[in-house]
């Protein structure tokens, strides 16, 4: 088991939809009092709308560290978080992605859309390249992502995933759960 002393801040994707069940918005809203409580810094999107907004005020609200990351155009847009303790404005999606996934020890996945989704498969393809090694957390928030699953597990059978690449991907269905789990599989740091 890796020491989880060596993480410090959790990057988190989610939704900023605002038209989602109260139990995203609850799952959000747990993920980031959560993240607070063991004294990590949260690494979201940076904007204050939907699941993404409760995230982030959850985590201020217990005492957090909220690093926002968001493009400049919806920066313009007005929906950026400006009580951020850090925001991290840049200049496309790219470079927030990039950023986001740079800033954080490990990742934790809530429902989310397109947005979402994209995230986390570029956080994935970056891991099977191995240009991290960083744990990955699926939230499957009342079976959300069982029809992922069942995809990844089809692809895993056609040859296109990996031999463990299923497995290396853990996924549970509460944040409790997913937070426990990254403390069991955090690589160590580098110094």
């Amino acid at each position: 088991m890796n020491d989880p002393r060596n993480i410090r801040a959790i990057t988190v994707y989610c939704s900023s939809a605002r038209r989602v069940g109260r139990e995203f918005f609850d799952a959000a809203r747990q993920t980031g009092r959560a993240i607070a409580q063991r004294g990590w810094t949260l690494v979201y999107g940076g904007n204050h709308c939907g699941p993404m907004g409760a995230l982030a005020d959850a985590a201020r609200e217990a005492g957090g560290r909220v690093v926002g990351v968001t493009p400049q155009f919806l920066v313009d847009r007005g929906i950026a978080d400006r009580q951020c303790d850090k925001l991290v404005i840049t200049a496309d999606m790219h470079q927030r992605k990039s950023t986001m996934a740079e800033l954080g020890d490990a990742f934790v996945c809530l429902p989310g859309g397109i947005g979402t989704l994209e995230e986390l498969m570029e956080t994935l393809a970056w891991r099977e390249l191995r240009l991290h090694n960083k744990p990955v957390v699926l939230v499957n928030i009342a079976g959300y992502y069982d029809a992922l699953l069942s995809f990844f597990a089809h692809a895993a059978g056609a040859g296109f995933l990996r031999e463990g690449f299923v497995e290396a991907l853990r996924v549970t269905d509460n944040v409790e759960s997913a937070l426990e789990c990254l403390t069991a599989a955090a690589p160590p740091r580098s110094r």
